[in-house]
């Protein structure tokens, strides 16, 4: 037998000690992150035991955060971005301004140099792209006012953490810090920023004019040849290769040109079909990233500096919880926008981890104070989830209770009031069957209603009528009820999605035990899934294909019996 390589060892290891820790940690009822780095923390090198290649899992997690940024490019359009500008970019400043601020007043506190105190003050401002995305994500908040806020918020720290990266060679030169550089002036100074602010514009330049037009271009193209193999690699081919472009040509990080990559493609109408395409490895991915942060915990920094680690987690998740959430309403936005917003940003992670590492290769930043700022950053992404179930909870008490958390400027996206309709079809989804079954229901004359996450999806719908349109995810209770289920006739779920499906049927079936629901079904398990979650009638695809083949066949005079 060969021996394993280190990047299968790497890839084994981590996703089946993965597997192992997230699924004790699934079934104590805890974060499933928490197993995914517990895991790291095992395989890492300050445990005995199974050391995997520390190098190579980060690159893997490099690859896991530019598909998932990819992915949120491709839900996220050029008009997305510009709604959201003028709240994204003054707060994304401020709150970096102040948690900045905060860890160089921590570093002044414990007597390190104004640098070191700068540079763990602005690793500790920038919020981790896959816990942040994977939260708003679970909770179908991406296509939400507050989910665009989130992302355009996080987008603006990416900007300016490239830009440090950047620039952090250049200020070490200039303070004098790295051995052995020489003094810069002012003037040099000045020239470098003006230089790296030009090859970021140009990029993103180049992206709005060329990468517009060509990507979506390049993706109808290969779509047209009808090979699906070839559909997938394009995709992949097109988000790796403008990020790999994007790093080499321009010094721009690989996941901002991923994710101007991603919304360049979702001009095509083919994007969902990318989405669904690339979502396995970008959750395979996202898996070795939580590992890979494991890897670098040091647990015997708690036992060193567990004052100073504790002060730096309460920077991450208080100060910039509060920092935020003041900015945010002080824009006049939702109660519920500004604390979702708020417990969004209260973590840390791997542009965190790559200014760390730059700042102790330049002298800026010594070992301890990395090794405090990995452990307040695994600290505050175990945090994360739980306070994201208390705010949760909060919103369905205060929901119950009638306490108004949504005032002031409501979301463009939140739940519409509920229909006035009566005797009426509600149907979830609207895509290639959806569409089908909307004109089925269209020649009956029964009034329609339409849930779709989509919203350029259902704009005809909006534009010429025919039926009343929801936009969110039906999983939603809130959804569910602007559907007005209490009066409706039927729901017809017709979502690919099994286990949004089934979250859909149970929702539905609770709040209107006698109502017809009528789901899809891919597979005899969806089919046993769905019927036990309340479904009255699933449709299994391959058997109704079966049985009108049967039916057409018997229909020819000429046709040999079939047994």
């Amino acid at each position: 037998m060969h021996d394993a390589t280190p990047l299968i060892a790497t890839i084994v290891g981590g996703l089946v000690l993965a597997f192992f820790f997230g699924a004790i940690a699934h079934r104590l009822r805890l974060p499933i992150l928490a197993g995914y780095l517990l895991a790291g923390v095992v395989a890492g090198p300050f445990t005995p035991g199974y050391v995997a290649d520390a190098h190579i899992a980060q690159e893997l997690a490099d690859l896991g955060v530019i598909l998932l940024m990819f992915g949120v490019g491709l839900h996220f359009s050029v008009k997305d971005l510009m709604a959201v500008k003028a709240i994204s970019i003054p707060g994304a400043a401020v709150q970096m301004a102040v948690a900045t601020a905060l860890g160089m007043l921590l570093g002044w506190a414990l007597g390190w140099p104004l640098a070191q105190g700068f540079v763990f003050g602005l690793a500790l401002s920038v919020a981790s792209t896959v816990v942040l995305l994977r939260a708003i994500e679970e909770r179908r908040l991406l296509d939400t006012d507050r989910g665009r806020i989130a992302v355009g918020w996080l987008i603006v720290e990416d900007l300016a953490m490239v830009l440090a990266l950047v620039l952090l060679p250049a200020i070490a030169g200039f303070l004098g810090a790295e051995q052995g550089a020489p003094q810069q002036s002012m003037g040099e100074l000045a020239k470098v920023v003006a230089f790296t602010f030009g090859k970021v514009a140009l990029f993103i330049a180049l992206m709005l004019v060329v990468g517009k037009r060509l990507i979506p271009w390049v993706l109808q193209s290969v779509a047209q040849s009808g090979s699906r193999e070839l559909f997938r690699l394009a995709v992949l081919a097109i988000a790796l290769g403008v990020a790999f472009g994007a790093a080499r040509l321009f010094d721009v990080s690989f996941e901002l040109g991923a994710f101007f990559a991603g919304m360049m493609m979702g001009e095509s109408k083919l994007s969902q079909q990318a989405a669904e395409e690339t979502l396995p490895l970008r959750d395979a991915f996202a898996v070795l990233f939580f590992v890979s942060i494991g890897m670098l915990f040091n647990p015997g920094i708690l036992l060193e500096s567990p004052w100073i680690v504790l002060a730096a987690c309460l920077i991450i998740i208080v100060g910039k919880f509060v920092a935020a959430f003041v900015i945010v309403r002080a824009f006049g936005r939702p109660l519920k926008t500004a604390l979702t917003i708020s417990v969004s940003l209260a973590q840390i992670g791997e542009f965190s981890f790559i200014l760390a590492g730059l700042g102790v290769s330049l002298g800026l930043l010594s070992a301890e104070a990395r090794d405090v700022l990995l452990a307040a950053a695994i600290v505050s992404i175990l945090v994360n989830p739980l306070l994201f179930v208390a705010l949760d909870r909060w919103v369905r008490r205060a929901e119950a209770a009638e306490i108004p958390v949504v005032e002031a400027i409501p979301d463009e996206l939140e739940p519409q009031p509920v229909s006035a309709l009566k005797g009426h079809a509600v149907l979830v989804g609207f895509g290639r069957v959806g569409r089908r079954v909307f004109e089925k229901l269209r020649k009956t004359g029964q009034p329609i209603l339409v849930i779709e996450t989509d919203e350029d999806a259902v704009r005809p719908l909006r534009e010429h009528g025919g039926a009343e349109v929801v936009v969110g995810n039906a999983a939603s209770g809130a959804v569910l009820a602007a559907a007005n289920l209490a009066q409706a006739a039927s729901l017809i779920v017709a979502v690919p999605n099994p286990f949004e499906a089934g979250q859909i049927v149970r929702s539905a079936r609770a709040e209107r035990p006698d109502l017809d629901i009528v789901a899809r079904a891919h597979s005899e398990e969806c089919v046993e899934h769905l019927a036990s979650l309340g479904a009255s009638r699933v449709i299994y695809g391959e058997q109704e294909l079966a049985r009108s083949l049967f039916e057409a066949s018997c229909e020819r005079p000429s046709a040999p019996p079939v047994f």
